[in-house]
């Protein structure tokens, strides 16, 4: 999806190169070079954006849910983990980008939704997404949104990443996260409280070509995710006026369920021990929030969540 929208702010800003406006062109480059590290300094969102009429179509659509199990105390920072990534990261986005959801149900918190550092690279696109509250995943950024005196930021990092879109097929509980440790670091680093985030029904919303582990189409899906940074699954679901094919999601609901913060005192230097014990912790309470809510979201009692 972000992919389709970079493809055409690209294209725009080709014909603008091409055309008799290229002076234009020439401009937004200068203005690209000038405002280079703004998506790793906390972006520069716009609630004029992040409150269109489309996004509340957009949630009611699907619908998005945003459902609340504990406070969250806005003198401190927050990591929230969000799980799975899905194709279209439909829960991230409608209920950490746009909408009223998250600051009525925490007020007091700012969140910052973490993408990849490519796609600010991409002339139109990189403000549109910045408009909606989005700032890049890397090292930097993530430090600059928790490194906030006073608190009230909440950095949300989809773990499992591109590589874990592969996974997203119907009824699919794998999570790539058992080698993800670096957001363990990061918390640690900076003192930031981890919270658990489960977006129950993000992988229904597409049916994905099969790929199974050791199959042609992954080996080359996962060649190109590693050469270019994302993933390009081969997705359908509906279309326009018929429900057999299209690129149109099915309309699932999507329950994203934020669990109880995980206190982590601040360490500058953790080990990798410390890493290792969190991470572990952060597992089990990701698990335990899967298993205390999946029953009411028609997740079968025997499926269970499936780290690797």
């Amino acid at each position: 999806f972000l992919s389709l929208v970079a493809e055409f702010c690209c294209g725009v800003f080709v014909i603008l190169i091409l055309g008799k406006f290229w002076f234009l062109a020439v401009l937004y480059l200068l203005w690209l070079y000038l405002d280079w590290e703004t998506p790793s300094t906390g972006g520069r969102r716009s609630q004029w954006v992040r409150g269109w009429t489309v996004w509340k179509y957009f949630r009611e659509y699907f619908p998005i849910h945003l459902i609340k199990t504990s406070d969250l105390n806005p003198s401190y920072n927050y990591l929230l983990g969000f799980h799975p990534h899905g194709v279209l990261v439909a829960g991230a986005f409608g209920n950490f980008c746009t909408g009223p959801s998250f600051k009525n149900l925490f007020p007091g918190l700012t969140p910052y939704l973490h993408i990849m550092p490519i796609w600010f690279s991409c002339p139109f696109f990189r403000e549109y997404v910045m408009s909606a509250g989005m700032v890049s995943a890397s090292k930097e950024s993530v430090s600059y949104v928790l490194n906030n005196e006073g608190g009230g930021h909440a950095s949300v990092i989809v773990i499992g990443g591109a590589e874990e879109s592969l996974n997203a097929h119907p009824g699919s509980l794998t999570l790539n996260i058992l080698k993800r440790k670096g957001f363990i670091k990061m918390a640690l680093k900076h003192g930031a409280h981890l919270v658990p985030v489960f977006s129950f029904g993000e992988n229904e919303l597409f049916k994905q070509v099969a790929n199974p582990k050791g199959s042609w189409l992954r080996n080359v899906q996962e060649k190109l995710q590693k050469k270019m940074g994302f993933a390009l699954p081969l997705f359908h679901a509906r279309g326009i006026f018929q429900y057999s094919f299209g690129l149109i999601p099915y309309r699932q609901p999507i329950h994203t369920v934020v669990g109880s913060p995980i206190h982590v005192k601040q360490n500058l230097n953790p080990t990798t021990e410390e890493i290792e014990q969190l991470h572990a912790l952060y597992l089990q309470k990701l698990r335990q929030l899967f298993e205390e809510h999946k029953g009411n979201y028609g997740i079968p009692e025997h499926k269970s969540l499936i780290f690797e």
